[in-house]
């Protein structure tokens, strides 16, 4: 059982006290949408969870398929499609693979933070370096100044919260409790950055990896389709948005491609839906707010 006292220290209020997300329409003619998006960890997914994996040749090997084979193939589905995405990159990868993250700015994806080392945040870290290292990162390698930012491992706290906008970052992709974007409002009451929340489902780790360090079973293709087309029809049906967390390292494996090439076919033929960046979609937000802004004044 936990101790009395720190149960005691739970605040006694939500944790993210963020009004409800508003119901801002999509650009016409589409009624719902997708934010279609890849986080680039590459070696430092394995090296985050323990630096002496640096050395273990075969466990960072996972994370090299993402620059020699899994991003190519992404991007050249990408370009068969014609759909454009935003990839979130650490400052690691970054640095290790800058052809690979040459390509994908080529290509004319967005490119946005994922931190440095992919290390997870905790209460009490000091964000700065972090955050600084993959700010430099970017702008050294691809001249990228990002405006969207993901936490690494999915955490947050409230020091990273004000930190990113101190930094100017205009949206984050991390948070797990709406189904369409919103702004967050910081402690002290300020406004925060536009979330654009994960749809946890769409989460390609959690289905499609399987290592020493992550012993679980790998489902197929036909119990991931059939859980991705019923959430997207669902969310379609609500007006609302899903977002991807997919990763080269995985969906760039074959059996995956197949699966995320068949998904992506799928949406692309639902007239209804908007496949696009976190910049587009947040541009449109902030237009809809600018707009409520307005109204709400006169």
């Amino acid at each position: 059982m936990q101790d009395s006292k720190a149960l005691a220290s739970i605040p006694l209020v939500p944790a993210n006290t963020a009004p409800p997300a508003p119901h801002f329409p999509w650009p016409k003619p589409y009624t719902s949408a997708m934010f279609l998006s890849f986080d680039v960890d590459a070696e430092s997914a394995w090296t985050a969870k323990d630096a002496g994996h640096a050395e273990r040749l075969v466990t960072m090997s996972y994370g090299g398929y993402e620059a020699r084979v899994g991003t190519p193939k992404l991007l050249e589905l990408l370009d068969q499609l014609d759909l454009k995405a935003t990839f979130f990159i650490t400052g690691w990868a970054v640095d290790a693979h800058p052809a690979m993250a040459e390509s994908i700015l080529k290509a004319g994806h967005e490119i946005g933070h994922h931190g440095y080392h992919h290390l997870l945040v905790d209460p009490g870290d000091d964000v700065e370096e972090e955050l600084q290292r993959g700010f430099d990162a970017l702008k050294r390698h691809l001249g990228v100044v990002p405006k969207g930012y993901r936490a690494p491992v999915g955490e947050f706290t409230e020091a990273l919260r004000v930190a990113l906008v101190r930094h100017g970052i205009a949206y984050t992709s991390s948070f797990r409790d709406d189904v369409r974007p919103y702004r967050h409002r910081l402690k002290d009451g300020r406004p925060g950055t536009i979330e654009l929340p994960v749809t946890s489902s769409y989460d390609d780790w959690m289905h499609g990896l399987s290592t020493r360090f992550s012993p679980r079973s790998i489902f197929p293709k036909e119990h991931v389709l059939s859980m991705w087309k019923d959430d997207l029809d669902e969310t379609r049906d609500w007006g609302a948005m899903v977002t991807t967390v997919l990763h080269p390292q995985v969906s760039g494996r074959p059996m995956r491609l197949r699966l995320l090439r068949e998904f992506l076919t799928y949406a692309k033929s639902c007239e209804d839906l908007w496949i696009a960046s976190g910049e587009e979609i947040v541009v449109n937000y902030q237009l809809n707010e600018a707009a409520s802004a307005v109204a709400a004044a006169e």
